[in-house]
């Protein structure tokens, strides 16, 4: 670019910089980066610092002649995990030089090449696991996502120690808003503030998909070049993955303006799309161990999947609520057509599901207003644009005057329009309409800044000014979300099917809604329980073989495994009411499987909504797993739980023990005691209490009104568990001890791990494959007694290896987190599905189921 062409210079010359092959590294780190057979190839200037050797001694000679062999061994073991293209493997408190200090490593593959990266490290510092347990703890505690943002910075910021820690949303457009920040006193607030789309350029926002943690530690410091800059054939370091890499000349003067000494950022990436950062500000020199880094790095990313399974079921929610106004149209005309020709009233109708500022209906050339529209004429106009745009489709924009001209006269009643055609030819529109946004948006700094020189040559200075900066918004209404467009598709199916009688294309469309809405909520209820599943695996595969901690472990695992059982429940009816006697009887027969017959329960049929249902799920779970251990269900007692509703509506569950041991009041207050006496209160708004009397624990529990429902019918839902004994005082063994050989096909890693315990428990050996092909190549050279297949691995399923295990007549069983609702094709619909998370009882009754009797 020469000086004749600057004054065609825009924000978007970030774009073309070359951040990831800039050649150096931040200080005080280092590099070396070895070909395939281990040979040097390039280093950090710095290297003697660490070796005790310049760089040109080092180029060309085997790595082994200058590290510790116990190292080398660790980096070659951890190269053989790099099995996919953006993997970086970790390692911290490492001994390489003569100093004594410990150095944490990062190793992973750039073109061909081994980059291992170091920086000084402490010794550990505690159970990353536990950190984040806590941290997602208080995270999940939220009530809104408002609350959800915020308390993601702040937990972020306890880990860290940033001066400030924002989280920063993308928009569509590339721009940024701050939804959420936590900050030490005294620094000013960026919440709300907006960024335009190049303060983070096109290959940034790339780069944080691959790379997720980018730290910059002090803004002053001089970067650390790479010997040799460029290599034999004329290239670069590509540094994409690199823990170490120097910073951007423009981002540095960017941080600078803004008064930033160092940074930090964590990709949120949600739907394998950049949600979001966690972006960290100091405003002096930091740097956090790399140890702490990863553990916030593995927050990040339990924060992301909190963060879809909210956001999905926000959309569920939402679209629930539109089709039960859909409903209530439709059932409203076909009893009463004339109503159509009342506008007030289907404005709102309409306005109860998607909001807007007035309602135009126009049908055979007929019109009909309601709330606040354009002038008729206008109107018109709107009507003749359509029909040359919306080809039969919801058509909407937040700017009317892009799709008329002179729509500035009227900007003030409409400014925008979301439109739903209602026939085929000639168009008739149900057209709703939003007033102009008179608000400020507030950005930081003018995204619309002139172009000046700048220190960095013929680049682009990044704004001088953070102040805020505010541009009003003329001739735009708040845009129509995706979810309220969905819901706009839905009611065209209601209103045509009223209006012109297309009942087959109607019921087309929505059965095609209600399938697109069935799917949503399988993929949330699968993806939740793939995340139990993991949970429960990273508690079991991470004890220490200590008596206490493993009493501990089983302790907690219990009570998820007590939440996956509520959430299969809920999610059975489409995260609806559940019934509070399947409750019950999943408790009784989980922990009690001895005495599932001394658990007697009486009231009439009753459904808990979510919340309450997974509430009282863990408080049935103490009290089931108390009794079983201390109560009457140790001895030959009995338990009576019995509910009824009292004048108010509200739910009154009382929980009594008889026939069993004499009863002490308890001497220590466990987690377990907090759940029975606060969570009911705090959670559901209702009352609990608990006497310990000698002949017997009697509990009370009153659920407000709101939480508590009917069946339609007396009967009641279907109760899809039964008492079946099961225990872990008296497993269940399918005897396989010395005789099988079984293919486990499964694509997580932990989830894999924990399923490889429970057969191995039971005697078997396992042969773990997480891909088709892997699978495969196990079948061609071992042999194998049956099989278990994980039905989704990735992009791919396991149906190609169940073809293949029927034409060898090996039997086989497919486990999934959509358990029955798993849809298998039709050759192999006879095949047992086991719902995940994988269980001792759910693992032994499958091979139980496959071989007919036991296995022998």
């Amino acid at each position: 670019m020469n000086v004749q062409d600057f004054d065609k210079v825009d924000l978007t010359n970030c774009d073309r910089e070359p951040i990831h092959l800039l050649g150096a590294i931040q200080s005080p780190g280092f590099l070396i980066a070895v070909s395939t057979d281990w040979i040097i190839t390039r280093v950090s200037k710095n290297i003697r610092d660490l070796l005790g050797f310049d760089p040109d001694h080092l180029i060309g000679t085997p790595l082994a002649d200058y590290v510790p062999g116990a190292l080398l061994h660790d980096l070659r073991n951890k190269i053989s995990y790099l099995t996919e293209p953006d993997m970086v493997e970790r390692m911290f408190g490492c001994q390489i030089g003569t100093s004594g200090q410990p150095y944490d490593v990062a190793v992973h593959f750039s073109a061909g090449q081994i980059l291992i990266e170091a920086e000084p490290g402490v010794a550990s510092g505690g159970d990353a696991t536990n950190s984040v347990r806590a941290m997602m703890s208080r995270l999940d505690r939220t009530k809104d996502m408002k609350a959800f943002y915020r308390e993601g910075a702040r937990q972020v910021r306890a880990m860290l120690g940033y001066d400030r820690v924002m989280v920063y949303k993308f928009a569509a457009s590339g721009a940024g808003e701050v939804v959420a920040e936590a900050a030490k006193p005294g620094i000013g607030s960026f919440l709300g503030l907006n960024y335009p789309a190049s303060d983070i350029p096109r290959q940034a926002r790339a780069l944080y998909k691959r790379n997720l943690v980018r730290v910059i530690r002090d803004v002053d410091a001089a970067p650390i070049p790479i010997v040799p800059t460029i290599d034999a054939s004329g290239q670069r370091l590509d540094l994409s993955l690199s823990i170490l890499r120097s910073v951007s000349p423009i981002h540095i003067e960017y941080l600078k303006n803004m008064g930033v000494q160092a940074s930090l950022s964590i990709s949120i990436v949600v739907d394998d799309e950049l949600w979001g950062l966690f972006a960290c500000h100091n405003y002096s020199p930091r740097a956090p161990t790399f140890e702490r880094r990863s553990v916030c790095e593995l927050f990040a990313e339990m924060f992301s999947m909190r963060l879809e399974s909210r956001e999905r079921r926000l959309i569920a929610d939402y679209d629930r609520r539109a089709r039960d106004i859909s409903d209530q149209l439709l059932g409203a005309v076909a009893s009463d057509e004339t109503l159509l020709n009342d506008p007030d009233w289907l404005a709102d109708i309409l306005t109860g599901a998607i909001p807007a500022d007035g309602v135009g209906i126009w049908i055979n050339g007929n019109y009909a207003f309601s709330g606040s529209t354009p002038p008729t004429e206008d109107f018109r106009r709107i009507i003749r644009a359509l029909n040359g745009l919306a080809a039969g489709r919801v058509y909407t924009t937040d700017h009317i005057g892009g799709l008329i001209d002179k729509a500035s006269g009227f900007a003030d009643m409409a400014a925008g329009l979301l439109a739903i055609p209602i026939s085929r030819s000639p168009r008739d529109y149900v057209v709703l309409f939003r007033s102009e946004l008179k608000h400020s948006v507030r950005w930081a700094g003018d995204p619309h800044k002139p172009i000046e020189y700048g220190p960095n040559g013929p680049r682009l200075t990044p704004r001088a000014s953070f102040a805020e900066w505010q541009e009003l918004v003329d001739g735009h209404a708040e845009p129509f979300s995706p979810s309220e467009i969905r819901v706009a598709e839905t009611l065209r199916a209601t209103l045509i099917e009223v209006v012109l009688r297309l009942a087959d294309e109607a019921a087309a469309e929505r059965r095609q809604s209600t399938a697109r809405q069935e799917m949503l909520i399988a993929e949330l209820n699968h993806r939740v329980r793939n995340i139990l599943g993991v949970i429960r695996g990273l508690i079991r595969q991470s004890q220490p073989d200590n008596a206490e901690v493993k009493d501990f472990v089983k302790l907690v695992d219990g009570r998820i495994h007590a939440l996956a059982r509520a959430h299969n429940q809920i999610t059975d009816d489409h995260w609806g009411p559940a019934p509070l006697e399947a409750l019950i009887d999943a408790e009784a027969a989980a922990f009690a499987a001895t005495r599932q017959s001394a658990i007697i329960s009486t009231g009439a049929p009753i459904l808990l909504n979510p919340q309450a249902y997974s509430t009282m799920a863990l408080v049935i779970h103490e009290l089931v797993t108390n009794s079983t251990k201390y109560g009457s269900l140790s001895g030959s007692g009995e338990v009576h739980i019995n509910w009824s509703r009292n004048h108010k509506g509200d739910l009154v569950l009382v929980w009594q023990e008889v026939g069993g041991p004499p009863v002490s009041l308890p001497k220590r207050k466990g987690f377990g005691t907090t759940i029975v006496n606060r969570s009911v209160p705090y959670d559901l708004g209702g009352q609990a209490s608990i006497d310990y009397a000698p002949d017997g624990v009697r509990a009370e529990f009153c659920i407000p009104s709101r939480h508590v429902s009917e069946p339609k019918s007396r009967g009641g839902p279907e109760m899809r568990l039964s008492r079946r004994p099961v225990s872990s005082q008296q497993p269940v063994d399918p005897g396989l001890a010395g005789h099988k050989t079984v293919l486990l096909v499964e694509d997580s890693l932990i989830i894999a791990l924990d399923a490889e315990d429970i057969l191995n428990r039971f005697g078997a050996s396992v042969a773990t494959a997480s891909t088709p092909e892997a699978a495969h190549d196990t079948l061609d050279q071992d042999r194998v007694d049956f099989a278990i297949l994980d039905i989704n691995l990735g992009d791919q399923t396991s149906f190609g290896i169940a073809d293949r295990l029927t034409e060898l007549g090996i039997p086989f069983f497919f486990a999934s987190g959509y358990g029955e609702q798993a849809n298998l094709p039709m050759e192999h619909r006879s095949a047992t599905v086991v719902q995940k998370p994988y269980t001792t009882h759910n693992i032994a009754k499958a091979i139980e189921d496959l071989f007919g009797t036991e296995a022998d």
